[in-house]
């Protein structure tokens, strides 16, 4: 063998190089060079950025170097160097390297086969002598001289780990491995030989480009990891020490910190963020120049604690922890504080070292069960209290998850801080979820604490959609292939799971691939395509229709290794140094074909895949070996390649796309670079089914109390179940129908505690299990159960009874009675001991036992007493648990002979079937009936806070039973009761009080049910859902127990009763009770006289003897074609439910004439006939039959009925015929508006563009301009001002080419009255309130209507009596005004006036008081006023003298003026104006001209208002007619302060409206004028009448003739214009 290469042996150095500088190197540039000595005494190792040192494969490549190495050459890739044992590091040896490869490769490499396979030889070490030089193979690619447990567990060092290992032994398989050798140094043996063929040389070339090019793979690869070298995570360089201190100092923990960006520091205090704005002073932090710190002043006991620094940016976070103890000086203990956590301080023996013969350990301050959900933090802990606390003596602290021991990890951390045990979950998730329990040891004691901790799904991104699948394992890892498991989501999302998708991700990116393309349903699946040496990371994704859910938690991370790499890699660290490494190469051997596989064995099969398993052949030569997979169906030798392109290096392997139902067989082959082998053996023919089933569903769920928010559920494994992973369990408040999960987690086992219940809610419960092949159904819902504590600890003691009184003394026995304990211990009572005692002079005596044997009632007579000795006594209850403690000593009775008439008090009074308004009191008969028999009770009762004399008896005459139910309670109140009773000689001492009961009817009260069951059985049925398992049901009747039970039977199962009555007579009518023992007052009664036992017995005779109940009997209806239909309901049918059709005593079928048609669900049923015919007449009969109750019902149609029928059918066809067109649903009819309007109108349908609809009356069309647009289908026609001119006859027609219809409404006679009587009622209640106007006459009282008609009768009655209308009080209508004036009044015109409007069937009663002396007064204000008016025109010829006088009054005397022409106007030659007494006003003109024409205005005014006169003179030259002055007067116009004159237009219109010329030549205007603005009833008629009625007409309405109005008798109608009508709304 070629000598290589000699190193000194003094340096135990392992030879090891950054790869990532050497990759960046050419082949030539690989010289090796002198580095600078260096203080580092750590080499770097496998861990380091990867590897290492490349030694040459033959001695060829070493070539001496002339030059001298430089000492400032870099230190780069040595590759054979001698070490210097003055240095630490390596000193190069002269040998010039000139490697063309290198044999460090992330990847493997061994699917690139060498024409032969080789193997380096490998000699073992020695250690006897230190400096003897041994032959050694090392892996000079790791260099750790520590051993390795195991695969790390950061993502780097696991990159590294496995990549070092995959390298190594590549190097040693194709035989590049350096054997180093001891050799003497003479200058023949440094000669180099080498043996090389030509097929060696071919081979290291080709290497040699593969190397090349995995180094820059390798770069490449590293450049990505590290794409921004600028950011960096945090790194703390100063860590924060921990600290004992004394109380009141003050202690400062100081850090520093590195990372780019600058990292944010964050200070903790047991995992809490310290807040110093909450402690102000307390602490004080501080960062400066990345220093940082925090303070903390005057420290106190209770700071004591765990404090972490965390620093944070975007490359990460880090955190640093210290923990501070604070001591007291002794002597300074807080005693409360040990009070506080029931600690005593017990005295210990000590041993000489100072430990305890034995500790106590407590835990204060509990976690209790805890809930989370998925990604926060959560933290558990305890605070642990040791004594003695021995110094030098450290607890051991240990938390466990479901009894497994927790390691930390990133997932977990774990704290101490010297007396409290923190646990926290860095980031939830449901593989969290579980029973942690913390153990604290010292020594060989120990004490555990466990709590429950639920972790819920969080917040689904797409809403329905699922839960994240939990707990993702790798199982069987190979080279390329691992199967992945995980556990199925309890939450589904409203949707079932259709599958999941796996994920892959490969550790040091975040790049992540799914690995399956359709969804599996099996919950593991295996990934091929994996590269060997790097790891990975996976996940998983459930989906439903909804979307899919967020991901699994990321299982820990899988190397690609062979198994038994990782075997040896966790096994065998990494080489010792031996002092001497010697280059060797061993002869390659020819290459061997390899063997086929054996043991071929198919290890799982699904729907989606076959997994197949085998062993590698012993026949493989020194290379690797490969493996092609072969398939074909059963029975047939179609064999063909699976992986057809690259061959598998696993033993594992996954088949997919098989046909679902098929059977396959298997076989393998191995393969290297000598060529392919024979295959193995086939397996035995495989189905593609899933040969795991979906499990059963759980059975017997049963729920348990537990405490107030938590339930124990029991369930039963379900048959035939394999691989079971565990159960999920939902819960479901009884009634809501929404389901919940209990656990996240599939649970082990049979049994589990829901917690986080709602106290005093009835739940239900249901499990389904879990395996691999997917969720089972759901089990039947457990009973209900209500959430409450179940009793603590189990069975105990009962409390002692209370309340012992006598009931009966006679010389020498006295019967004692008690009340039951309010606690009975968890299960009922067994019996009761009494005991007694003597009172002698007021001391008592020792306590003798009355009873050996447990007495069952609570009344016991104790005999052998002495006569008028007093005695004390007191008594014990027992159950299951033992004898409780006795009661408090009673009063002191004497025992004596009673001698009174009366009875002694009943005894055992309770209350039961207690409810919200009622209960039931029982009582039992007094032991002592006085001198006669007991003749009947009194019950009395009081609310159970009143005084002694608020009581008051229930019953009125004597109760002859011992129990009463007593009605009327007040819900809430709470009541106490007792029992008196009576015999001949009086009543007697009254019962001991009860205790206070509360009427209320708690949650979940159930009552007694009556049913009657299919066979007519009767029974009585009562169910309870707080039993407890030594609960009872206890029936009895009338509250006795049931003596004769031969006429009953009575089944008990589970929490349900059942009392069955054989033959229901008189003898069994009464009350019927059910009592559960062992609950809190669980009971109910029934009650059963004569009424119900009828009802009963009628039931029972009915489901005995079926009939099918009917809602309605046959009937016949005429349908909308014309059709008839016979039907009847029935009220339920099932699915074999018949129906027979009968006619006149023939059955008739379905056919041409007769359809028909039976509804199971429903209960219709239903003959449809087309049309009835003369033959048709008869009887119809339906027959029904629904198993084997029966039913008919017939329908006679013969006569006058048949014909009727018939008629409406025919009618009804008809109709339909006319629907079919344009068509009246409503009939013309008629209203009266809001407006007094009468609007015909009618309702039609089936109307489209090109209908037209035309109005007649009296058969001459009614033409109306605007077009009808039958909104809402309705046709109207408006008749404003309805009167008797409008009566008539009205027909509206509707056409089109479909067809027509027609409506008439005949207005005459009584409907014409109808109408008109319903116009002047709406008149009447349009008519606004009377209000009072002064005018210069008088006073008028008016009121408003919307119009005014003839037929509305008005009436105006004064104090009652019937006005008779004079010239001095008259009434009147003006436009829409009703009037009365009462002209001059006097003081006898005071009192009450009612207008009276009768619409012809009702009046109607406007009324107005003025009877009030203010009222009355100030509508005659003493104003000036105008009493003599003048003429409106004055025509006269021109020369004449005009003179015109008046009259004017007023207190205080008024001013007079006058105006010309609006102007003011004074008196010159021409006009002499006069004002004389006061009230005399005179106007003159000697001679007037035409000049002198225009309106002239009288102006009076005074304090009180202001009134103007007008007369207009018209002067006539001489050639007109003779002078003349109209025949009109001009109203007096009374003016106030605040009332706006006429416009002058307006008077100018109504001058030349009035305008008449004059018959007379001169006149003097002196007479008294009418009320404003009135006019002639005949003037009213021609002038505004007619103008009026012309406006209201509208144009798009008929053409109705004018109205002429017809005066009545005490009616004057008057016209009005809008204007003037306004001016005497106001007034004065």
């Amino acid at each position: 063998m070629p000598k290589d290469l000699q190193l000194m042996p003094e340096a135990p150095q392992a030879i090891a190089t950054p790869l990532q500088q050497a990759s960046a190197w050419t082949p030539q540039q690989l010289t090796a060079t002198a580095p600078q000595p260096t203080t580092s005494s750590q080499p770097p190792t496998a861990m380091d950025p990867l590897p290492t040192t490349t030694l040459p494969r033959r001695a060829r490549d070493l070539q001496p170097t002339a030059s001298t190495p430089s000492p400032s050459a870099p230190a780069h890739l040595p590759t054979a160097m001698l070490l210097n044992p003055s240095t630490s590091w390596l000193q190069p040896t002269g040998w010039d390297l000139k490697l063309k490869n290198s044999n460090l490769m992330i990847e493997d490499q061994s699917y690139k086969m060498s024409p032969k396979a080789k193997r380096a030889k490998q000699s073992l070490m020695s250690e006897d002598k230190e400096n003897e030089a041994l032959d050694y193979s090392v892996p000079i690619f790791t260099g750790r001289e520590v051993n390795i447990s195991g695969i790390t567990d950061t993502e780097e060092e696991r990159i590294k780990e496995s990549a070092a290992y995959v390298a190594k032994r590549n190097l040693f398989a194709t035989g590049e491995g350096v054997s180093v050798s001891k050799v003497a140094k003479t200058t023949s043996e440094e000669q180099h030989h080498e043996k090389k063929s030509r097929k060696v040389a071919i081979r290291e070339s080709a290497e040699r480009v593969a190397m090349r090019k995995t180094l820059e793979e390798t770069q490449a690869f590293h450049k990505k990891l590290n794409q921004d070298k600028l950011l960096h995570a945090p790194e703390f360089i100063i860590e924060p020490r921990s600290h004992t201190i004394w109380e009141k100092e003050n202690v400062r923990f100081n850090c520093s910190v590195a990372g780019w960006p600058e990292p944010r520091v964050t200070w903790y205090k047991n995992n809490v963020p310290i807040d110093v704005q909450a402690h102000p002073g307390k602490y004080i932090i501080q960062s400066r120049y990345g220093l940082h710190s925090l303070e903390i002043t005057e420290c106190e006991f209770d700071d004591t604690a765990q404090y972490h620094a965390s620093a944070m940016n975007v490359k990460g976070e880090v955190s640093v922890y210290a923990s501070l103890v604070v001591k007291r000086y002794k002597g300074e203990i807080d005693e409360s504080l040990l009070h506080s956590r029931n600690l005593s301080l017990s005295p210990f023996a000590v041993t000489p070292h100072g430990y305890a013969s034995r500790f106590e350990i407590s835990f204060v301050d509990k976690f209790d069960v805890a809930f989370g959900r998925e990604g926060e933090t959560m933290s558990l802990g305890c605070t642990v209290v040791i004594n003695p606390d021995i110094k030098r003596f450290k607890p051991d602290i240990e938390w466990y998850r479901n009894g497994v021991l927790i390691t930390p990890s990133k997932w977990v951390q774990m704290q101490w801080s010297g007396e409290r045990a923190s646990l926290t979950l860095t980031h939830a998730n449901k593989e969290d979820e579980g029973l942690y329990t913390l153990r604290v040891a010292m020594g060989e004691y120990y004490e555990e604490y466990s709590g429950y901790v639920f972790v819920r799904d969080a917040d689904a991104e797409i809403p329905g959609a699922p839960g994240a699948p939990l707990d993702v394992q790798c199982l069987d890892a190979n080279k390329d292939y691992v199967i992945v498991s995980w556990k199925q989501p309890a939450v589904d999302g409203g949707n079932p799971i259709l599958g999941y998708f796996i994920d892959r991700c490969e550790v040091g990116t975040s790049h992540w691939t799914q690995c399956n393309e359709n969804p599996v349903k099996f919950a593991r699946f295996p990934v091929t395509g994996l590269i060997e040496g790097r790891s990975y990371i996976f996940r998983v994704r459930a989906v439903n229709k909804a979307g899919v859910s967020l991901p699994s938690r990321v299982s820990e991370p899988v190397a690609a290794l062979d198994p038994a790499d990782r075997a040896r890699l966790k096994s065998h660290p990494s080489a010792p140094w031996t002092g001497q490494i010697i280059v060797t190469e061993e002869e390659p051997a020819e290459g061997v074909v390899p063997g086929p596989p054996t043991d071929l064995q198919v290890i799982e099969a699904t729907k989606n895949y076959v997994v197949l398993s085998w062993k590698p052949p012993g026949q493989r030569g020194h290379e690797g070996i490969m493996y092609f997979v072969e398939k074909c169906v059963a029975g047939t030798e179609d064999w063909q390649r699976v992986n057809t392109e690259i061959p598998v290096k696993s033993p594992r392997f996954a088949v997919f796309d098989l046909s679902e139902g098929k059977s396959y067989c298997f076989r393998v082959r191995c393969c290297n670079s000598a060529g392919i082998g024979e295959p193995s053996e086939a397996t035995e023919a495989t189905v593609v089914d899933d040969k795991l089933d979906i499990p059963k569903a759980p059975g017997r769920i049963i729920p348990t109390r537990n405490t107030d928010t938590s339930v124990v559920v029991t369930w039963t494994e379900p048959p035939d179940a394999k691989e079971l992973v565990g159960y999920y369990i939902e819960s479901s408040v009884e009634g809501s129908g929404r389901w919940e999960p209990c656990n996240n987690n599939p649970v082990k086992g049979t049994r589990f505690v829901c917690h986080g219940l709602s106290t005093g809610e009835k739940y239900i419960f249901r499990v389904r299990a879990v395996n691999a092949a997917g969720l089972s159904e759901f089990s039947q819902e457990s009973e209900p159960i209500e959430v409450k504590a179940a009793i603590e600890g189990g069975l105990s003691a009962p409390s002692p009874p209370y309340d012992i009184v006598v009931l009966e003394s006679v010389r020498d026995s006295m019967v004692l009675g008690w009340k039951q304990p309010e606690a009975i211990g968890g299960t009922e009572i067994t019996g009761y001991y009494v005991n007694y005692r003597e009172v002698i002079d007021g001391v008592p005596g020792k306590w003798k036992e009355a009873n050996i044997k447990a007495v069952t009632e609570r009344a016991y007579r104790i005999e052998n007493l002495k006569e008028n000795m007093v005695y004390q006594f007191q008594v014990a209850a027992a159950n299951l648990a033992g004898v409780g403690t006795p009661s408090k000593p009673s009063n002191p009775f004497k025992c004596e002979e009673w001698t009174i008439a009366v009875p002694g008090p009943p005894h055992d009074v309770k209350c039961t079937e207690v409810r919200k308004d009622s209960l039931v009191l029982l009582w039992k008969e007094p032991v002592y009936s006085g001198r006669s028999p007991v003749v009947g009770y009194y019950v009395d009762m009081k609310e159970s806070k009143a005084k002694e004399e608020h009581w008051k008896s229930v019953n009125e005459k004597p109760l002859q039973k011992k129990f009463l139910k007593i009605d009327g309670l007040t819900q809430g109140v709470s009541y106490v009761f007792r029992v008196r009773a009576m015999n001949q000689a009086g009543v007697g001492k009254p019962s001991d009080v009860t205790d206070a009961v509360t009427a209320e009817t708690r949650p979940g009260t159930k009552e007694v049910v009556v049913d009657v069951d299919d066979n007519g059985v009767i029974s009585l049925n009562f169910e309870c859902d707080q039993m407890s398992p030594d609960s009872k049901f206890i029936w009895s009747k009338n509250y006795e127990p049931i003596e004769d039970d031969t006429r009953l039977n009575i089944d008990t199962k589970g929490g349900k009763s059942k009392l069955s009555f054989k033959d229901l007579g008189e003898d069994d009518l009464g009350i019927y009770s059910c009592i559960v023992t062992d609950t809190d007052g669980v009971s109910s009664s029934y009650t059963i006289d004569e009424e119900e036992m009828k009802r009963l017995l009628a039931l029972s005779h009915e489901r005995q003897f079926p009939t099918v109940p009917l809602i309605s009997e046959l009937a016949v209806e005429i349908l909308e074609k014309g059709e008839v239909r016979f039907w009847l309901q029935a009220e339920k049918l099932s699915g074999n439910a018949k129906a027979n059709f009968v006619f006149n005593d023939k059955e008739i079928f379905n056919g041409e004439k007769y359809k028909m048609k039976v509804d199971h669900n429903t209960g219709l049923i239903e003959m449809i006939m087309d049309k009835l015919e003369e033959k048709d007449e008869g009887t119809y009969t339906f027959q029904l039959q629904d198993g084997k109750a029966t039913n008919q019902s017939s329908l006679v149609l013969i006569g006058d009925v048949f014909k009727k029928l018939r008629d409406e059918a025919d009618f009804q066809r008809k109709e339909w015929h006319r629907k079919q067109g344009p068509h009246f649903v409503d009939k013309l009819g008629w209203e009266v508006t809001d407006e007094c309007n009468v609007m015909l109108k009618c309702k039609v349908a089936n109307i489209k563009k090109e209908t037209h609809i035309v109005w007649y009356k009296d058969d001459r069309e009614i033409m109306v301009d605007e077009e009808h647009d039958f909104k809402d289908g309705v046709c109207t026609l408006l008749i404003s001002e309805f009167s008797k001119k409008d009566a008539g006859t009205y027909e509206v027609i509707l056409k089109d080419d479909r067809g027509k219809d027609s409506s008439e409404l005949k207005l005459k006679d009584t409907a014409f009255a109808d109408l008109m009587n319903e116009v002047c009622r709406r008149i009447a209640l349009s008519a606004t309130d009377l209000k009072i106007q002064s005018t210069a006459e008088g006073i008028r009282l008016y009121s408003y209507v919307t119009y005014y008609v003839e037929d509305l009768r008005v009436g105006w009655v004064h104090n009652d009596t019937q006005i008779k209308f004079t010239d001095r009080m008259r009434t009147g209508v003006t436009g829409e005004q009703i009037w009365l004036q009462i002209n001059e009044p006097t003081p006898q015109d005071k009192g009450r006036y009612i207008m009276e409007l009768f619409d012809g069937n009702t009046t109607h009663k406007k009324t107005v008081d003025l009877s009030g002396q203010d009222n009355y007064s100030s509508l005659f204000p003493d104003r000036a006023r105008v009493l003599g008016g003048l003429p409106d025109v004055v025509t006269i010829q021109e020369g004449k003298a005009l003179n015109l006088s008046c009259t004017v009054w007023g207190d205080p005397t008024p001013e007079v003026s006058w105006l010309k022409n609006e102007k003011s106007f004074v008196s010159d030659a021409n006009c002499i104006l006069k004002f004389e007494s006061g009230k005399n006003v005179s106007f003159s003109i000697s001679t007037v001209s035409t000049q002198d024409s225009g309106k002239y205005s009288l102006v009076v005014k005074n304090k009180y208002g202001t009134e103007t006169s007008d007369v207009t003179v018209i002067v006539m030259p001489v050639s007109e007619q003779t002078d003349t002055v109209q025949g009109h007067k001009q109203n007096n116009k009374t003016v106030s302060k605040k009332k706006k004159a006429m416009t002058a237009s307006k008077q100018k219109e109504e001058g030349k409206k009035d305008f008449i010329k004059p018959h007379v030549e001169e006149i003097t205007a002196t007479e008294k004028t009418p009320v404003p603005k009135e006019i002639s009833p005949v003037e009213t008629e021609k002038d505004t009448k007619s103008n009026q009625q012309a406006e209201k007409k509208t144009a798009g309405k008929a053409g109705v003739a004018e109205k002429v109005p017809q005066p009545t008798e005490s009616l004057d109608r008057q016209g009005k214009k809008p204007a003037e009508k306004a001016a005497l709304a106001k007034p004065h």
